[in-house]
């Protein structure tokens, strides 16, 4: 099933997505539908069922769910650490170190303050010369870490600003307009396989498409369940959370987003998230 918000009679409300078309759940947001379905021990896919209208609309997502805290991952994806590890010139392989440990890499990424949802503006720093998109499946965990679904992110990141210092990481990760969310969460009894989607990201500026790669997500060289293993210890993160698995597609500093700029992320099982970039 996929599930999103969208605005009902000027309210965010949640909302059974089928094809072009929803079915609104008045009266619900994502978090409360969530919160509902686990106090009665129901599958949230069939609780949206349930509750969803008859009636079908043609509504836009609107950001899946505004979620408490949101964690990422890093160095998930060979590409991603070979890539850090040349940025910063680090000679011992210190990202790579990270890649093949046990202990993932885990940082706090924000709250929903910093969350955008689909053709909301993503947001570059004033300070930073090479910001850019970082394509990422994302996981949306109830209680208890329980995996209820998966969605698109991106988590835009000022790399200068981490390259000048690895310290620096929060400034290049934590900002306004950092992290796009969408279109929609497919929950897990639907996407029973996230290890074989395939994703795709184009920057396009005007009529020209300035950066296009791909990457499938059989590529992951952790599993998700332990990401959230680790995320979870001495570190109870509320029902909602959403984490981001890390990256596999690396865009270039030649092709640095710019105000404008339209970044596309998409896999075919979830859906398409689009954003503006602008600056903050």
């Amino acid at each position: 099933m996929k599930i999103s918000r969208v605005k009902l009679d000027g309210q965010p409300t949640a909302a059974v997505f089928e094809g072009e078309f929803c079915r609104p759940i008045p009266g619900y947001t994502i978090q409360e539908l969530i919160q509902r379905a686990e106090a009665e021990h129901t599958p949230l896919h069939e609780l949206a069922a349930e509750l969803a209208s008859a009636h079908r609309e043609q509504l836009l997502p609107l950001a899946p769910l505004r979620p408490p805290e949101v964690w990422a991952c890093g160095c998930t994806y060979e590409a991603s650490s070979s890539f850090r590890d040349a940025e910063h010139g680090t000679r011992e392989g210190f990202y790579a170190h990270v890649y093949r440990e046990p202990r993932p890499e885990i940082f706090f990424k924000g709250t929903s303050r910093v969350c955008v949802g689909p053709g909301e503006p993503i947001g570059i720093r004033p300070d930073s010369t090479f910001t850019a998109p970082e394509p990422e499946l994302a996981v949306v965990l109830g209680s208890k870490g329980l995996i209820i679904g998966y969605t698109l992110a991106n988590d835009v990141s000022a790399w200068d600003i981490e390259r000048e210092n690895p310290l620096y990481l929060p400034q290049s990760k934590v900002y306004d307009g950092c992290c796009a969310l969408g279109p929609v969460i497919v929950t897990s009894d639907e996407l029973t396989n996230p290890y074989n989607l395939e994703m795709t990201c184009v920057i396009t500026r005007g009529e020209s498409t300035v950066f296009s790669g791909s990457v499938n997500t059989s590529k992951l060289h952790r599993k998700i369940e332990t990401l959230v293993e680790y995320l979870l210890r001495a570190n109870s993160v509320p029902r909602g959370t959403v984490l981001l698995t890390g990256t596999g597609i690396i865009v270039p500093q030649e092709a640095a987003i710019q105000p404008g700029d339209v970044v596309t992320i998409r896999v075919p099982e979830i859906g398409e998230l689009s954003n503006p970039a602008a600056l903050v």
